[in-house]
């Protein structure tokens, strides 16, 4: 489990840098690159132009911060990225991980993982 986190986070590294690639954070997601743009309340074209924007990878650490947790409770990379993004929570009025994150609610989502992970039901 451990190293498959490993091989994600390694794919959404910036080459040749210590930053996350909004590109990379985008495909691993799924994600079209305006709907991360949008998530992230940047421009579209600051993943291109500016992708040290401190917004931007401010969020893209959030967003792997829950890929992360997902995994725990998910070992399967695919399936965590599906739970994170369609699994309505009731917990959250039916919201997914992903509209947590949009709302600036990371730590909601991931406490909400870390109790499924401990064998809490939300």
């Amino acid at each position: 489990m451990v190293a498959l986190f490993a091989d994600v986070l390694e794919s959404t590294r910036e080459p040749g840098t210590s930053r996350f690639s909004a590109v990379g954070v985008a495909e691993m997601l799924g994600l079209p690159q305006q709907d991360l743009a949008a998530l992230a309340g940047v421009h579209r074209n600051t993943l291109r132009t500016h992708p040290e924007s401190p917004r931007l990878q401010s969020v893209l650490r959030d967003l792997m911060r829950l890929v992360s947790a997902a995994t725990a409770v998910q070992p399967d990379p695919q399936r965590a990225i599906f739970l994170i993004k369609n699994e309505p929570i009731p917990a959250f009025r039916h919201k997914t991980l992903l509209q947590l994150v949009q709302e600036g609610r990371t730590e909601d989502a991931i406490g909400y993982l870390e109790s499924i992970s401990a064998g809490f039901v939300g």
